[in-house]
């Protein structure tokens, strides 16, 4: 039998722990002076499906110009809706622990949680996540929106590794299962 895919959590987030302002904005993220992509290309190459939630995928729609940026994965958008899948995506109104599970055990690379964090603090909750790859930005915004919202829950993670992107600095975590 083949060994289980993994399901990678890769984000970026503010010093004080928020993955964007409260009006969804990521300006102060790119005000931030990485190095080259940090590390998303190499990132990227390690996997072949991505999870996203509805209002992150309503959010990219709106404002990544330019064809889906995830045009050459399998897509799969959660939402509590009965939505017709594009070209890109196929969306998704099923039991997230059945559907991931299903998914982690097929043949391929990792899986990629994209967010947001209404769905993060489902998988988080369920221990659905196997891996997170967190890219800290030198900021801090005050108030926003939380990677981790609080919640009934306890994540013991063991540190796999770190990474300067210039002003970046990313924390490579494994998940005790």
């Amino acid at each position: 039998m083949s060994e289980k895919r993994d399901l990678v959590l890769f984000i970026a987030m503010s010093l004080d722990g928020y993955i964007a302002t409260k009006d969804e904005s990521l300006e102060w993220l790119f005000n931030v002076e990485g190095e080259g992509d940090n590390g998303y290309s190499d990132f990227y190459e390690t996997v072949d499906t991505v999870l996203i939630g509805k209002k992150t995928y309503d959010w990219m729609t709106r404002h990544v110009p330019g064809e889906f940026p995830y045009k050459n994965k399998k897509c799969y958008v959660f939402t509590r809706s009965s939505i017709e899948d594009t070209e890109d995506v196929k969306f998704i109104n099923d039991d997230i622990v059945r559907f991931t599970n299903k998914l982690k055990n097929q043949e391929g690379r990792n899986i990629w949680l994209v967010g947001g964090g209404e769905l993060l603090q489902s998988f988080v909750e369920k221990k659905l996540v196997d891996e997170i790859i967190l890219t800290v930005a030198p900021t801090i915004i005050g108030k926003g929106i939380p990677l981790f919202k609080e919640g009934d829950y306890q994540l013991d993670l063991t540190l796999k590794g770190t990474k300067k992107y210039n002003q970046f600095v990313e924390l490579h975590y494994g998940v005790k299962h």
